[in-house]
């Protein structure tokens, strides 16, 4: 483990976003990006567990922006088809980052299977992902992220956390249609 909870993760990750593209899995990963650092390129997902590496994939496929996907142990869970696809696609300009804290951190950390048999790195793998990258000491998360976001080929950062929220995060302030026009209008210019 890290000995980082999610959002201070989440931290080092959007202290090197850019103008890249971010689409987050729903729940507190989302109240936890939206106080760190909101931006009209956040895609806050309000539904759908599960569907975020997949509405990733669709972006990167559809813009020659680099997109990051912010994920988490037990949603990606939820979809593990999404890897196959991934593989088999392999965008370039994709991101795709999942915060392993081996449970399910919205609904009251309840132990997720990566707690005990689902090893999300090798299954990235055995999915023909080109670049996996499995992270359990903090000071790997910035350059394992930098080389990712530089690069011109598909990376997926598995990162191990602790269990804990960030303290003081709201519901978010922003409805689902005014994430999405104002993700839109980012995303088409």
């Amino acid at each position: 483990m890290t000995g980082l909870v999610r959002y201070q993760i989440f931290e080092k990750i959007m202290d090197q976003i850019t103008d890249e593209l971010v689409v987050s899995t729903i729940g507190q990963p989302c109240q936890e990006i939206f106080k760190i650092r909101d931006r009209p390129e956040n895609f806050y997902m309000l539904g759908s567990m599960g569907m975020a590496s997949s509405i990733g994939l669709g972006l990167a496929m559809s813009t020659d922006k680099k997109v990051v996907v912010l994920d988490g142990d037990s949603a990606n869970i939820m979809n593990m088809g999404a890897f196959a696809t991934m593989g088999f696609n392999a965008p370039g300009n994709l991101v795709h980052i999942i915060v392993d804290n081996e449970a399910n951190g919205s609904t009251g950390f309840q132990p997720s299977f990566t707690a005990r048999n689902v090893k999300l790195d090798q299954v990235a793998m055995a999915c023909s992902i080109p670049n996996v990258t499995l992270i359990d000491q903090a000071d790997e998360i910035t350059p394992a992220l930098s080389k990712a976001l530089a690069a011109d080929e598909m990376h997926t950062l598995v990162i191990k956390a602790e269990i804990g929220l960030m303290p003081g995060i709201d519901l978010l302030p922003l409805g689902a249609l005014e994430i999405r026009d104002r993700f839109m209008k980012v995303v088409q210019s």
